[in-house]
């Protein structure tokens, strides 16, 4: 007879429903729970994670979103087969600062991406709103604000430009982490003169190459743009990491704001 699963306590403070979630959810995929077998019921998860029962109802309710559980009326939860694991960015196992640079990594292959395909299918409209876009973050700088919103906009304007609409859904699916990653830059750009300088720079290229038309200057310049953007990081004062840095970052590692 195959030994039942077992589960420890999970760790005291926020997101127990997803800390219980994501336990199974391994068990799951590791075959420690096979397919077709029946989960404990919710008072005996509730006493293996020494949570409450609604913590487990909330920890089973995403594991039904996932497909990863099938609820059986007046029988119980089953579990079904896992398929492919999804993009789940959160829990980047990684420090607040390297898991910035990590998304600035995908920004870098996707920007540039973007920009070529702007280049390339850009009407006369399309170079007005990207412009007017970067006109909007130049002002909000003047202002005194980092223009973390407004950088997002501009960049989405550039993937408005490509005529792809799956290329803006997936920028539109991974926003939050974009975001995430977009405070942080401007955060530490808006601190020296010579890093908003050199941002609104790049910029500059990379809308002249896409109003150019010239798709391989445009892909070139944005991810020249990215890589600069990694590299201002690293080059950051101590004391900004420590300070607005680590608050920013929070939600790219799973943390909420104390």
């Amino acid at each position: 007879m195959t030994k039942p699963t077992t589960f420890h306590s999970v760790k005291p403070g926020i997101r127990l429903a997803e800390q219980v979630a994501s336990t199974l959810e391994a068990a799951i995929r590791a075959g420690r729970l096979a397919v077709g077998s029946k989960l404990p019921t919710e008072a005996e998860l509730a006493a293996q994670f020494q949570v409450s029962r609604t913590v487990v109802r909330e920890a089973i309710s995403r594991l039904k979103s996932l497909g990863l559980v099938d609820a059986r009326q007046g029988s119980g939860v089953y579990v079904q087969s896992p398929g492919i694991e999804p993009l789940d960015f959160d829990r980047v196992p990684a420090a607040s600062l390297e898991a910035v640079l990590q998304i600035v990594d995908v920004r870098r292959a996707l920007e540039a991406e973007v920009a070529e395909l702007a280049a390339e299918h850009r009407t006369e409209a399309d170079v007005q709103a990207i412009r007017a876009a970067l006109q909007a973050l130049t002002d909000a700088v003047a202002a005194g604000h980092e223009g973390s919103e407004e950088d997002v906009r501009f960049h989405r304007a550039i993937a408005s430009a490509s005529g792809n609409p799956f290329m803006i859904r997936t920028l539109d699916y991974l926003a939050r982490f974009l975001r995430g990653a977009t405070r942080v830059t401007r955060a530490n750009e808006a601190r020296r003169t010579d890093f908003s300088d050199a941002v609104k720079q790049e910029h500059q290229q990379i809308v002249e190459a896409i109003a150019a038309g010239d798709p391989q200057a445009a892909r070139a310049a944005a991810a020249l743009h990215m890589k600069n953007a990694k590299q201002r990081l690293r080059q950051a004062d101590p004391a900004f990491w420590q300070q607005d840095g680590q608050r920013l970052a929070r939600p790219l590692v799973g943390q909420r704001p104390k």
